[in-house]
């Protein structure tokens, strides 16, 4: 049985990740502070459960020493974009000095493989699908912590020859959301029974995949990248705009909402398209299961429907 250790793991993308991991043969550690994640949207034991900071350097590299898993999944990170505008040297010292101080535990333990939960955020805007191979350019603090940290894995993986998997997450959705970003916010005013919502930008158009798929796609990284150091986009490759996600929530609960354009909600920067050339992943023999209109059908209540 191997070890697997998930930095993160009790957040809105680990949870999904664990649940699809359970499914074999690993036995799953988990570290996370809770700042974000919650403790109840994930089934392990509690000395499997590790309640700490990726700032703390010491503690991470001992306790990663003492459990010497062949596989570390890191997510941990502070990633709602709002959030890391308005607390910037927050953000780049968790996603930052908290990768390094992974790595650095890693390097000591020498896991059989790393993963790195990076982001679309590296991207500049392209009014196309984007793949590995586009330059990037981030638009945030955000974007800009997830691309050193990849600058980080890169120096990693360089120094120990320790198998590394970047990839690159875009626009997620399903269950045990934490952050208010558009999927949940909609969820949020529908399933209390508003029929007209509070929305800020309209236009954007996003690639959203959902937590369950991605958690497949992390595992089909684990059994196919087993050398080297590599990086892949992971989105659905559909774009989806604002409109069509309320548009599909109208449709599960068989009622017309409204969007009300409110002002604070309206980014000041905001880029149009956001959307992924999969076709790498893809080539491993991954594929999404789970359409935009199925994945919002598991989020309204259904009280909601009758």
């Amino acid at each position: 049985m191997k070890k697997l250790l998930i930095t993160g793991g009790a957040g809105f993308i680990g949870s999904a990740v664990i649940k699809e991991f359970q499914k074999y043969d690993y036995e799953i550690f988990v570290m996370d502070n809770l700042s974000f994640g919650n403790r109840e949207f994930i089934s392990v034991p509690d000395d499997h459960f590790l309640k700490m900071d990726i700032l703390e350097r010491e503690k991470v590299a001992d306790t990663v020493s003492k459990i010497n898993p062949s596989v570390i999944l890191h997510l941990a990170a502070v990633h709602f974009i709002p959030y890391c505008n308005e607390h910037p040297h927050e953000s780049a010292n968790i996603n930052i000095q908290g990768t390094m101080n992974i790595l650095d535990a890693a390097a000591r333990s020498k896991p059989e493989q790393v993963f790195f939960a990076s982001t679309a955020a590296v991207y500049p805007v392209y009014d196309e699908a984007v793949s590995e191979k586009h330059a990037t350019g981030p638009m945030d603090i955000y974007g800009l912590s997830k691309l050193a940290g990849e600058r980080l894995c890169n120096e990693f993986h360089l120094k120990t020859g320790i198998t590394t998997i970047i990839c690159r997450f875009f626009n997620a959705f399903g269950p045990n959301e934490t952050n208010p970003h558009l999927i949940p916010e909609i969820q949020n005013q529908v399933n209390s029974g508003m029929r007209k919502i509070k929305l800020g930008n309209l236009t954007p158009k996003r690639d959203f995949i959902h937590t369950y798929d991605m958690a497949a796609a992390v595992k089909t990284l684990l059994d196919k990248v087993k050398s080297g150091i590599d990086i892949f986009n992971l989105g659905r490759g559909i774009e989806y705009s604002v409109t069509e996600i309320v548009d599909s929530f109208s449709s599960q609960i068989g009622e017309k909402i409204e969007i009300e354009v409110e002002q604070a909600r309206v980014r000041k920067v905001e880029r149009m398209h956001l959307l992924a050339d999969v076709s790498k992943l893809k080539s491993l023999g991954w594929e999404p299961k789970i359409g935009i209109d199925e994945g919002i059908k598991t989020l309204v209540n259904v009280s909601v429907n009758g």
